[in-house]
């Protein structure tokens, strides 16, 4: 396996459940100042994958790939997220290897409970499968994993769920907060995985600044619809408890609009970083309430 395919797949995760989501009015009151309800759009979104850099001894020469997301659903039912990343690596012998991941993940609008599946196949062959649920309570978050391995764990409650993570980084940009840290889970890799994030929140961006020409450029239901550039790093909360200065297992950049849509992917393994165009973009029916 070429070095940097198991990150690739669980930020893959991320960048679905990182940049277009959504949650309730009560995820939203949580924050520090009162935000009127967030109200995120159905959509599927195709991003183009492509090498932008490497850093130190990176045999990575070429990064050629594409993320299908397909997000859907309304604030009474929960929100769904079908998800697939095909990546091409290719190293400086000219060796390629193709990691194809696929996800399905459902997350309750109270942003309470979450279930997630993945398979992730490298060269056709499947190295990981995952299966399980998780659901918040007053003195813990319980997960029931199936796959890999059933077991179940008792994880913190101020666990916070990928929808939550991202409402919480809108609500920041409307509330002119700049810095949130929290521990995240979102099924990854192994299913028992706890990451704890650092998120940054920048100046929200002028309708006419920032110029560019993918499918969010002259679509005029996203003309006014403020945004703000994100930065997320992920650490290895097995590795983040001691002191000193820790680096991140990964970080992710990306343009967020106040309705969840996101464009401009960045997605740096500290060894190479990814960019991922967002080169179509489709407005799903809204799904009313009953």
């Amino acid at each position: 396996m070429i070095p940097g395919h198991t990150a690739a797949s669980r930020v893959a995760i991320a960048v679905v459940v990182l940049a277009l989501i959504s949650a309730s009015p009560a995820a939203v009151q949580a924050q520090d100042a009162p935000i009127a309800p967030i109200a995120l759009v159905a959509h599927r979104a195709i991003y183009d994958l492509s090498l932008d850099k490497t850093r130190g001894d990176s045999q990575i020469t070429a990064v050629r790939g594409r993320i299908v997301y397909d997000f859907d659903g309304n604030s009474c039912d929960g929100y769904s997220l079908e998800f697939r990343q095909l990546s091409e690596l290719e190293s400086g012998e000219g060796k390629v290897s193709t990691s194809d991941l696929h996800s399905s993940t459902w997350e309750g609008a109270d942003a309470k409970k979450y279930t997630f599946t993945s398979q992730n196949f490298v060269d056709q062959n499947l190295v990981d499968a995952v299966d399980g649920r998780a659901e918040h309570s007053p003195t813990a978050t319980a997960v029931d994993l199936i796959k890999p391995a059933h077991k179940t764990l008792q994880l913190d409650p101020a666990v916070v769920f990928p929808t939550e993570h991202m409402v919480r980084a809108i609500a920041a940009g409307l509330g002119g907060k700049s810095i949130l840290s929290f521990p995240v889970f979102d099924g990854s890799e192994t299913g028992d995985k706890v990451f704890d994030t650092l998120t940054v929140v920048g100046h929200k961006i002028a309708p006419n600044a920032r110029r560019h020409d993918d499918a969010a450029a002259n679509e005029p239901r996203l003309a006014n619809v403020a945004r703000w550039p994100v930065t997320i790093s992920y650490f290895n909360s097995d590795k983040s408890s001691g002191g000193g200065e820790t680096t991140p297992d990964y970080a992710i950049g990306f343009e967020l609009y106040q309705n969840g849509i996101s464009r401009a992917l960045s997605l740096d393994y500290n060894e190479f970083v990814v960019t991922g165009k967002l080169s179509s973009l489709e407005f799903k029916p809204v799904k009313p309430c009953h």
